[in-house]
């Protein structure tokens, strides 16, 4: 008979406390580092995920092959997929982000009182940061180096699917943390992908200062609806392409077939394609055929359906859908008004675009839509931190405080305000 006591297994709420107050540790031992010590960990980050480039595809496979057992789509896989190109990419965008400039300590207003007090507001870290992801996996070493850089402890809890890929991907980051010297626990992952987890972060308050949560409808609403932390957050990325009467039918063509289909599980992907009714009965024939060509189907409103029969009716719901998938919403307009106001009633305040060679319609549309990224001539696909010079992003910001658009370094921190004296008292 064994008489030795089992030691209970330990709960999200317990483990999420002990690596709570190990990252307070490490975000006060990086709030004080310097900037060559966080930017030194982030290239040997990026060296140890080159050198472990076997382990990351091993993991990956994994996650991989249960995704497939599990019957998930082409596009859920293609989000979960790690290849040698996707893992370089991981690599550069750490050694992108330590170029980036030192966004600690930068002096964001500096003034002078009448009574001789001067002030100066500062930006440093915010502390320890809960980052909650689904799929994928490269999201591990985005949202880590980006916390780091800004000075930031983070508790990454990514989603089963991704859970070795990130437990790897995290190992190489870990690596970079000890070899230049900085606390492991400023970068870790959940030890379990069970969904206690993420309540016992959202429950988190005191033990973390801000939650970001990436990834789908359900999950941002669960968080936005649950947590008692601050989240910046991430909703959906329900995006539109609006060729406008004055387009360039050939720009036109390519930047909607880009925009689409270059990576359909991306929140910047556009799945909702308005097109003025002036142009449509020439050029919606040729992006559908573009479009259909590379295996896009659609939901087309009565009108796209008068031009052309074959598509499928659009339901009541499809123009709110975020497809993630090979799939794109089609609706006429009769110009820049109804286009804006489409996008506005529909959107999720994430990333639009227009394509027309009419300068004052492009600045209507920009100025009337409420879009975090609003795009002139060019693809929604650019709507990422990599692409607007930050190294990486955090995610896509759609509410209105704190941050906007993509969450890059200088978006990771807040302020402080010094002020110093000579003696003065207050009157």
């Amino acid at each position: 008979m064994n008489l030795v006591a089992q030691a209970a297994p330990e709960t999200a709420e317990a483990a999420l406390g002990r690596m709570a107050r190990a990252a307070k540790d490490a975000a006060q031992a990086l709030a004080l580092a310097s900037g060559a010590a966080r930017d030194a960990a982030l290239r040997e980050g990026a060296g140890a995920i080159r050198a472990q480039r076997a382990a990351i595809e091993a993991a990956n496979e994994r996650d991989m092959a249960a995704a497939r057992a599990a019957g998930q789509s082409s596009a859920f896989l293609d989000r979960l997929a790690l290849d040698p190109a996707r893992i370089e990419a991981m690599a550069r965008g750490l050694e992108d982000i330590a170029a980036l400039p030192d966004p600690l300590g930068r002096v964001l207003a500096d003034w002078t009182r009448p009574n001789g007090l001067r002030i100066r507001r500062i930006a440093v870290p915010i502390g320890v940061i809960g980052v909650i992801y689904e799929s994928r996996p490269n999201v591990t070493a985005d949202a880590g180096a980006l916390c780091l850089k800004a000075g930031n402890a983070v508790i990454l809890r990514g989603g089963s699917d991704s859970h070795h890929s990130a437990q790897a991907i995290h190992a190489a980051l870990a690596a970079g943390l000890r070899a230049a010297g900085l606390p492991e626990a400023a970068i870790q992952v959940a030890p379990t992908a069970e969904r206690a987890f993420v309540g016992a972060m959202l429950a988190g308050h005191g033990l973390i200062d801000l939650i970001v949560p990436r990834g789908g409808k359900s999950l941002v609403g669960r968080v936005l609806t649950e947590s008692r932390v601050a989240t910046l957050g991430h909703y959906e990325g329900r995006c539109h392409t609006y060729v406008h009467a004055a387009a360039d039918p050939a720009m036109a063509r390519a930047v909607v077939l880009n925009a689409k289909l270059r990576r359909t599980g991306v929140c910047g992907a556009t799945e909702t394609l308005l097109i003025d009714r002036a142009i449509a009965p020439a050029l919606l024939p040729q992006i559908v055929a573009d479009l259909a060509a590379k295996g896009c189907t659609f939901r087309a409103c009565p009108e796209a359906r008068a031009i052309l029969p074959g598509l499928p009716a659009a339901g009541p719901e499809d123009f709110d859908t975020e497809w993630l998938d090979a799939i794109l919403s089609v609706k006429l307009v009769g110009g820049v008004a109804e286009a804006v106001a489409h996008v506005n009633r529909h959107g999720s305040e994430h990333t639009d675009a227009i394509i027309t060679a009419d300068t004052k319609a492009a600045e209507a549309f920009l100025a009337g839509v409420n879009s975090a990224i609003a795009l002139h001539n060019a693809s929604t696909q650019f709507a990422d931190g990599g692409e607007f010079g930050f190294g990486a992003e955090i995610g896509i910001a759609t509410g209105k405080l704190h941050a906007r658009g993509p969450v890059g370094v200088e978006q990771l921190t807040t302020m402080k305000y010094l002020v110093r004296g000579s003696g003065q008292v207050r009157p």
